[in-house]
Protein backbone atom coordinates (compact mmCIF):
# COMPACT_ATOMS: atom_id res chain seq x y z
CA UNK A 1 0.00 0.00 0.00
CA UNK A 2 1.30 3.14 -0.91
CA UNK A 3 0.75 6.59 0.25
CA UNK A 4 -1.49 9.75 -1.04
CA UNK A 5 0.07 12.28 -2.60
CA UNK A 6 -1.45 15.79 -2.72
CA UNK A 7 -0.98 17.55 -6.05
CA UNK A 8 -1.36 21.37 -5.58
CA UNK A 9 -1.53 22.29 -9.78
CA UNK A 10 -1.51 25.96 -10.53
CA UNK A 11 -1.78 27.53 -14.12
CA UNK A 12 0.35 30.84 -14.59
CA UNK A 13 0.46 30.79 -17.98
CA UNK A 14 -2.65 32.22 -20.74
CA UNK A 15 -0.96 31.41 -23.54
CA UNK A 16 -1.82 28.18 -24.23
CA UNK A 17 -5.79 26.75 -23.04
CA UNK A 18 -5.24 23.76 -20.65
CA UNK A 19 -7.46 20.81 -22.02
CA UNK A 20 -9.70 19.05 -19.89
CA UNK A 21 -8.73 16.25 -17.87
CA UNK A 22 -5.09 17.55 -17.67
CA UNK A 23 -5.09 18.00 -14.07
CA UNK A 24 -6.17 14.83 -13.23
CA UNK A 25 -3.22 13.22 -15.81
CA UNK A 26 -1.21 15.26 -13.11
CA UNK A 27 -2.20 13.70 -10.54
CA UNK A 28 -2.66 10.59 -11.99
CA UNK A 29 1.09 10.25 -13.53
CA UNK A 30 2.32 11.99 -9.40
CA UNK A 31 0.48 8.93 -7.88
CA UNK A 32 2.06 6.04 -10.50
CA UNK A 33 5.39 7.21 -10.27
CA UNK A 34 5.54 6.99 -6.22
CA UNK A 35 3.34 3.84 -6.36
CA UNK A 36 6.27 2.41 -8.89
CA UNK A 37 9.32 3.37 -6.49
CA UNK A 38 7.31 1.45 -3.67
CA UNK A 39 6.76 5.32 -1.87
CA UNK A 40 4.63 4.76 0.68
CA UNK A 41 4.43 7.86 2.69
CA UNK A 42 1.92 10.53 2.03
CA UNK A 43 3.76 13.16 -0.03
CA UNK A 44 3.17 16.67 -1.54
CA UNK A 45 4.21 18.18 -5.04
CA UNK A 46 3.59 21.41 -6.83
CA UNK A 47 3.02 21.51 -10.16
CA UNK A 48 2.76 25.13 -12.32
CA UNK A 49 2.01 25.98 -15.35
CA UNK A 50 3.72 28.65 -17.07
CA UNK A 51 4.91 30.11 -19.98
CA UNK A 52 8.59 30.23 -21.86
CA UNK A 53 9.05 33.57 -20.80
CA UNK A 54 8.74 33.10 -17.02
CA UNK A 55 10.25 28.98 -17.25
CA UNK A 56 13.22 31.03 -18.81
CA UNK A 57 13.54 33.35 -15.89
CA UNK A 58 13.70 30.20 -13.50
CA UNK A 59 16.27 28.71 -15.71
CA UNK A 60 18.52 31.65 -15.87
CA UNK A 61 17.95 32.18 -12.24
CA UNK A 62 18.58 28.40 -10.71
CA UNK A 63 20.65 27.16 -13.56
CA UNK A 64 22.53 30.06 -15.13
CA UNK A 65 21.05 29.07 -18.52
CA UNK A 66 19.39 32.38 -20.36
CA UNK A 67 16.75 29.96 -22.43
CA UNK A 68 13.61 28.68 -21.76
CA UNK A 69 13.07 24.72 -21.15
CA UNK A 70 9.53 22.57 -21.28
CA UNK A 71 10.40 21.72 -17.39
CA UNK A 72 11.88 22.29 -14.49
CA UNK A 73 12.22 20.27 -11.16
CA UNK A 74 13.28 21.57 -7.96
CA UNK A 75 13.42 18.69 -5.50
CA UNK A 76 12.79 20.01 -1.50
CA UNK A 77 14.46 16.74 -0.23
CA UNK A 78 18.11 14.81 -0.76
CA UNK A 79 18.97 11.41 0.12
CA UNK A 80 15.26 10.56 0.64
CA UNK A 81 14.97 12.99 3.34
CA UNK A 82 12.21 15.43 2.99
CA UNK A 83 10.81 17.80 4.93
CA UNK A 84 7.17 17.46 6.29
CA UNK A 85 4.41 20.02 6.18
CA UNK A 86 4.01 20.48 9.87
CA UNK A 87 0.18 20.60 9.48
CA UNK A 88 -0.55 17.23 7.21
CA UNK A 89 2.80 14.77 8.35
CA UNK A 90 3.30 14.95 4.33
CA UNK A 91 6.77 14.71 3.03
CA UNK A 92 7.04 17.95 0.63
CA UNK A 93 8.84 16.63 -2.37
CA UNK A 94 9.34 19.80 -4.45
CA UNK A 95 7.85 21.87 -7.33
CA UNK A 96 7.59 20.66 -10.86
CA UNK A 97 7.88 23.56 -13.21
CA UNK A 98 6.00 23.37 -17.22
CA UNK A 99 5.85 25.52 -19.49
CA UNK A 100 3.10 25.01 -21.19
CA UNK A 101 3.89 26.60 -24.46
CA UNK A 102 6.88 23.99 -24.96
CA UNK A 103 5.28 21.01 -24.56
CA UNK A 104 3.06 21.97 -27.24
CA UNK A 105 5.69 22.94 -29.49
CA UNK A 106 7.33 19.52 -28.35
CA UNK A 107 4.09 17.30 -28.86
CA UNK A 108 4.14 18.48 -32.84
CA UNK A 109 7.57 17.88 -32.87
CA UNK A 110 6.93 14.68 -31.43
CA UNK A 111 4.31 13.86 -33.27
CA UNK A 112 1.79 12.71 -30.30
CA UNK A 113 -1.11 14.63 -28.04
CA UNK A 114 -0.18 17.62 -25.76
CA UNK A 115 -1.31 14.85 -22.79
CA UNK A 116 1.28 12.83 -23.40
CA UNK A 117 3.85 15.23 -23.18
CA UNK A 118 2.15 16.93 -20.16
CA UNK A 119 2.53 13.14 -18.56
CA UNK A 120 6.10 12.80 -19.57
CA UNK A 121 7.23 15.68 -18.34
CA UNK A 122 5.07 15.41 -14.70
CA UNK A 123 6.90 12.03 -14.69
CA UNK A 124 10.57 12.86 -15.69
CA UNK A 125 10.23 15.71 -12.90
CA UNK A 126 8.69 13.41 -10.44
CA UNK A 127 11.96 10.69 -11.02
CA UNK A 128 13.85 13.70 -10.42
CA UNK A 129 11.87 14.83 -7.23
CA UNK A 130 12.91 11.23 -6.24
CA UNK A 131 16.51 11.87 -6.74
CA UNK A 132 16.93 10.76 -10.03
CA UNK A 133 19.30 12.31 -12.60
CA UNK A 134 20.00 12.12 -16.33
CA UNK A 135 22.40 14.49 -16.35
CA UNK A 136 25.76 12.69 -16.61
CA UNK A 137 23.91 9.91 -19.09
CA UNK A 138 24.88 6.41 -18.25
CA UNK A 139 23.12 3.90 -16.54
CA UNK A 140 21.49 5.99 -14.12
CA UNK A 141 19.77 7.91 -17.29
CA UNK A 142 18.33 4.31 -18.84
CA UNK A 143 16.82 3.77 -15.72
CA UNK A 144 15.05 6.89 -15.82
CA UNK A 145 13.77 6.51 -19.26
CA UNK A 146 12.70 2.83 -18.78
CA UNK A 147 10.93 4.17 -15.61
CA UNK A 148 9.35 7.06 -17.63
CA UNK A 149 7.87 4.67 -20.20
CA UNK A 150 6.71 2.21 -17.59
CA UNK A 151 4.45 4.69 -16.04
CA UNK A 152 3.39 6.28 -19.29
CA UNK A 153 2.66 2.68 -20.44
CA UNK A 154 0.87 1.82 -17.57
CA UNK A 155 -1.07 5.25 -17.79
CA UNK A 156 -2.24 4.12 -21.58
CA UNK A 157 0.12 7.05 -22.73
CA UNK A 158 2.55 5.15 -24.29
CA UNK A 159 5.54 6.32 -26.99
CA UNK A 160 3.37 7.52 -30.28
CA UNK A 161 -0.16 5.85 -28.78
CA UNK A 162 -1.78 9.11 -30.00
CA UNK A 163 -1.14 11.22 -33.77
CA UNK A 164 -3.60 13.00 -33.20
CA UNK A 165 -3.32 17.26 -32.07
CA UNK A 166 -6.11 18.51 -29.91
CA UNK A 167 -7.38 21.67 -32.05
CA UNK A 168 -8.20 24.10 -28.93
Amino acid sequence: MTGKVKVVITNDQKVCKIPTGVRMLVRRCCNAVLSLEGFEDTAEVSVTFVDDEAIRTLNNQFRNIDASTDVLSFPLGENGVYDKNPDTGALLLGDIVISIPHAVSQAETYGHSLQREIGFLTVHSMLHLLGYDHVNGGIESVRMREKEETVLTQLGLKRNASYYMDKE
